[in-house]
């Protein structure tokens, strides 16, 4: 019969852990390597060895260098040199290395060992809370993901790089857009206006489309994204925390066949909508553009399905809609923590996923009267300084008319917006001028002339 798991040692090498010691005791120069692979003491399966790594850390840390008299000294004044296996231990570890050089396989190994222990535990608080009846499969499942993440994200190694390998980088992109005369480098939002201004939406940024409700920040989201879906082709998701995913496919359609939403849902259509419908729907069947409707979602949960997305289904940009709808997992944090811990995870996920997500946002209540500004991102000042880019959605609120003045009836097809990047770090800010076609919800540049044509 095999061995069960709790009769086995768990994973790890003394001897490997014995020279990663060895050699920072003998070349000082090594410990900077331990620093960058993140080296800590508790990816030490030995005690004695892990007393050693703190104390040769405590030396560094305070600018002395850690040698075995150093370090004896450092575990006697910690009171921890017997857990060290005394002096003569700590001694003997200068004569098991074979080279001082080979620093970041010895540390890289002893964090391979302390990651399978640390999955090890995971997997056995995992098997007790299966057999817990007072927890549900979906919050255990919540659990795995959120101990497994956390364990992906405390063990992630980042270097410097020297100047010259990022130069040869720049100079590769800077001659493919040359050659290629193709003035947008990112991914194209479908207006023209605002491609110019930003080269499309750029790889790792956080961009936030910020509006007051019922401005249509959905509806220019939408757009962008069936442009870059629909007839650019690229795999596009959307994330819907306010509405059902059918709602959402009925918008598409009423956006992209140009047949009225309002008739679309109350099944009053022509025989000219009908073939729109159809013309619409087969080229909305084939787009790689995925929908993601979870209600009540929180970050744990959208940070994984936007993992699985980009992993399974090459997803090449994220709309979220809204910011204000993601909730927390810690619901005791005051809101503007929480939606400031939310923004920073969004933009460190942007660049570990190396694509853009676009987040959307309500505005503060001021922002009704005046044109927005940054202030008015509502919730958390931390929002503006994490975004690449902000752009706002902006309606001049009609004037009350005099008494002399006869009221319009019915509502108003075409209403005039401005779209105001209001930050971009790498380019300009300014206003373009959009109007939006109320009855289809579909964004377009305003129009200067002839406005006979429109029907």
């Amino acid at each position: 019969m095999a061995q069960s798991l709790k009769d086995k040692t768990p994973p790890h090498d003394d001897e490997l852990e014995q020279a990663a010691l060895g050699s920072l005791l003998a070349d000082s120069e090594t410990i900077s390597a331990a620093i960058q692979l993140h080296l800590r003491s508790d990816d030490f399966y030995s005690r004695a060895n892990s007393r050693i790594f703190e104390a040769v850390m405590s030396l560094d840390g305070r600018g002395l260098r850690p040698d075995i008299q150093t370090v004896v000294q450092e575990l006697k004044q910690m009171g921890k040199l017997d857990e060290a296996g005394g002096a003569s231990y700590v001694s003997s570890l200068t004569t098991v290395i074979p080279s001082s050089a080979n620093i970041e396989y010895y540390a890289q190994m002893v964090k391979n060992y302390s990651l399978k222990r640390s999955l090890l535990k995971v997997a056995s608080r995992i098997g007790v809370s299966a057999y817990d009846e007072s927890k549900e499969s979906n919050e255990l499942l919540e659990e795995v993901q959120q101990n497994i993440f956390e364990l992906s994200d405390s063990r992630q190694v980042f270097s410097a790089r020297k100047i010259s390998e990022v130069l040869k980088e720049t100079i590769t992109q800077l001659d493919h857009v040359i050659k290629s005369k193709n003035p947008i480098t990112g991914i194209s939002t479908g207006f023209e206006k605002l491609d110019q201004m930003t080269s499309g939406f750029q790889r790792d940024e956080f961009i936030i489309i910020g509006a007051r409700p019922s401005v249509g920040k959905t509806a220019l989201a939408l757009n962008m994204a069936a442009s870059m879906a629909f007839h650019n082709k690229i795999p596009t998701a959307f994330f819907s925390l306010e509405m059902s995913d059918i709602a959402l496919v009925q918008r598409l359609i009423s956006s992209e066949a140009m047949v009225q939403a309002q008739n679309l849902r109350s099944g009053f259509l022509s025989s000219g909508d009908y073939k729109k419908i159809v013309d619409g729907m087969s080229l909305i069947y084939e787009a790689p553009f995925h929908i993601v409707d979870i209600p009540n979602m929180n970050l744990l949960n959208l940070r994984s399905q936007a993992r699985k997305l980009r992993s399974q289904q090459q997803i090449e940009i994220i709309f979220v809609d809204y910011l204000g709808l993601i909730g927390h997992e810690n619901n005791s944090l005051p809101r503007y923590e929480q939606i400031s811990s939310i923004s920073r995870s969004l933009k460190s996920l942007a660049r570990e996923l190396h694509i853009p997500i676009v987040v959307l946002c309500q505005l503060t209540r001021d922002a009704q009267w005046e044109a927005p500004t940054l202030a008015h991102l509502r919730d958390s000042g931390s929002i503006e300084q994490d975004a690449d880019l902000v752009l706002f959605l902006n309606r001049e609120i009609p004037k009350k008319k005099k008494d002399n003045e006869e009221e319009k009836t019915g509502p108003v097809d075409f209403i005039p917006t401005d779209l105001i990047i209001a930050k971009q770090r790498n380019g300009p800010t300014g206003v373009i001028k959009l109007e939006m076609v109320a009855k289809y919800a579909k964004f377009t540049p305003l129009a200067k002339e002839n406005n006979e044509n429109r029907t």
